[in-house]
């Protein structure tokens, strides 16, 4: 199979891969329009059969005209009829999925995508030290951004390294594997429908949990005493029908195999239990990994992931497909003409002994096949995202020395078109950068900007700047700090407990990234320094590196005490034609002017 991915990969601008989408997405709409079209026509036709279904009954019935062998064909027709109306529905059902496919590609591209995707709002914790403060989860997140993700354990993979730094080991694998999957469109666009299904038809953690539980009966003397009662069931019965035997034997066979089932019938109850509902969750899930297990991989990554997918060397899928095999013999006890035959050879015993005997050696496998499809998405995602922006780098990481060296960094949330990118570093003898400015300059979005680029960067992702240099690192931040009633907490109380927090994350591991906004603004002036300053000494000491904005003016003479490992940097107004004007650019120094007052009156209040 030739992919168009292939090719794909010599784009090299929004532009180009606006216009592959737009494409995609007229092509996926006329095909819609078409079936849409076809699905008329089958119902107009089944509705005209469905009349004349009465009509020649009337004739054949009542009036006689006509014999009953007319009523034939219009019944055939009707069920032929109603087996390619639902066909035909399941395919309006695919194609118009394909197109919201490439409307939201389109709508990531135009930067519509806000709140049009999986906002991922389950996985925000607000003790976690970062994810509320850079706007990880929730609509317009940098979640919802990235996700494409259709199953849940691929939503919940990407969530998790994103709420975690991988190891430099781990993001090398990452960024090859991102690079292979980058250019397979056609690939993304499969494992999206399909993953739909996956996603409204299955209970991941219940089926995981079915392909842990223990071997429900011991395989070996019951096994083999079933087949031997079926195999004396069956030759008693035949020696009674052409010898003059007699019934006795087969009666007394048939009076144990009563006894056995009897005896066994709680455990097969407890195999048989739910194993419909199983088996159809997994076969939900054998069409998305047997599209896996068909892609040839190169990169490390996601060969590991291709392994995963195998047990006793035979692929996931096809282990799938003997137990649903298992499970329609299972069904065949339901026809009333097989069901004596099936029970004189004990055949749902038998069954039972089967599935028990597949759980027993493929169910463990089942968490890690649900694994490997969640980190597969995740990837799959994360090349998404490379593919759409593709003038965004991977990072280069080092991990000799603490540092986040950035040029022409952007937030990865803000347009293009209003993105006001800047050159930061830290690293070496700069540890701090202390930040000031006047409300609404900037301050808050380069912290965020800074701290939404090393999670990116962490979990093996591209990242919004011309280049980065950066180390692996831990996050500290304190952007959306909130006071709470029902846990009677101040907003001061808040901050100072993240930031003991971040203290003590200081004394981890990893080196420390902290991301202090508006330092204890929540008191006096004289304690603000006092404390702020201390605080960050200390941090500084643990050789963490960070940003701290602020308000105070007074705050900003410790920079100079704590040269040259700490510099200060700001950002600018002007106020015109009654409008504040911000350019959002980073300038070294100390900002000396403040727009509180001019906000106020821009607003009208008496100041």
């Amino acid at each position: 199979m030739i992919y168009w991915g292939r090719f794909v990969a010599q784009f090299v601008s929004k532009s180009e891969i606006k216009a592959e989408y737009e494409r995609r997405l007229e092509a996926r709409r006329t095909v819609l329009a078409r079936l849409e079209k076809q699905e008329a026509r089958i119902a107009d036709v089944r509705l005209v059969v469905f009349l004349a279904l009465p009509v020649l009954a009337w004739l054949a019935f009542v009036s006689q005209k006509i014999t009953g062998w007319w009523l034939v064909l219009p019944l055939v027709a009707f069920g032929v009829l109603i087996g390619l109306h639902e066909r035909s529905r399941r395919a309006i059902r695919r194609a118009s999925r394909a197109a919201l496919f490439y409307q939201k590609g389109l709508a990531r591209l135009d930067d519509c995508w806000a709140g049009t995707g999986e906002p991922g709002t389950r996985f925000l914790d607000p003790e976690h030290p970062y994810s509320a403060d850079l706007d990880l989860f929730g609509p317009g997140s940098l979640y919802e951004r990235l996700c494409t993700a259709r199953t849940p354990a691929g939503q919940a993979q990407l969530a998790s390294w994103l709420l975690a730094p991988a190891t430099p080991e781990e993001i090398h694998a990452r960024h090859q594997a991102v690079d292979e999957v980058r250019p397979r469109l056609d690939l993304r666009e499969e494992l999206d429908l399909l993953g739909d299904d996956v996603r409204t038809g299955i209970d991941p953690d219940a089926l995981a949990s079915w392909g842990r539980a223990p071997r429900s009966i011991p395989q070996t003397f019951p096994r083999v005493l079933a087949i031997g009662l079926a195999t004396v069931a069956s030759a008693t019965l035949l020696l009674w029908c052409v010898t003059p035997l007699g019934r006795l034997p087969f009666l007394a066979t048939l009076c144990l195999e009563i006894a056995f089932f009897m005896l066994m019938r709680p455990r097969v109850h407890e195999v048989l239990a739910g194993v419909d509902l199983r088996t159809h969750d997994l076969v939900l899930l054998a069409a998305l990994l047997e599209k896996l297990e068909r892609e040839p991989f190169q990169s490390p990554a996601l060969q590991a992931l291709e392994s995963a997918l195998r047990v006793g060397g035979r692929p996931a899928s096809e282990q799938i497909a003997q137990l649903a095999k298992l499970v329609r013999r299972l069904s065949w006890m339901k026809n009333q003409f097989f069901a004596p035959i099936g029970l004189l050879l004990l055949r749902p015993i038998q069954w039972a002994f089967a599935i028990d005997a597949w759980r027993g050696r493929s169910g463990p496998a089942i968490g890690g096949w649900l694994a490997a499809v969640g980190a597969f998405e995740a990837l799959s995602s994360l090349g998404c995202y490379a593919f759409e922006n593709p003038s965004n780098p991977f990072p280069e990481l080092v991990v000799d020395e603490t540092c986040f060296e950035a040029e022409a960094l952007g937030h990865p949330l803000i347009p293009d078109r209003a993105c006001i990118r800047n050159d930061f570093a830290l690293g070496g003898e700069r540890r701090i950068a202390l930040v000031s400015g006047s409300n609404m300059s900037g301050k808050s979005t380069l912290l965020r900007a800074v701290g939404i680029n090393t999670v990116l960067a962490l979990a093996g992702a591209p990242v919004c700047a011309k280049k980065l240099r950066i180390s692996p690192l831990a996050i500290g931040a304190t952007l959306r700090i909130q006071d709470s009633l029902q846990a009677g907490r101040s907003r001061f109380y808040a901050e100072i407990t993240r930031i003991r927090q971040i203290v003590d994350l200081s004394n981890g591991p990893l080196a420390l990234l902290f991301l202090l906004d508006e330092i204890l603004h929540g008191t006096n002036s004289h304690d603000r320094r006092i404390g702020a300053e201390s605080i960050v000494r200390g941090l500084i000491e643990r050789g963490a590196i960070g940003l701290v904005t602020t308000h105070d003016l007074a705050l900003t003479d410790f920079a100079d005490g704590l040269a040259p490992r700490a510099i200060n940097v700001h950002f600018e107004d002007h106020f015109e034609n009654g409008t504040m004007r911000f350019d959002y650019v980073m300038r070294p120094g100390v900002v000396r002017k403040s727009n509180a007052l001019a906000l106020m009156r821009a607003v009208g209040l008496d100041v």
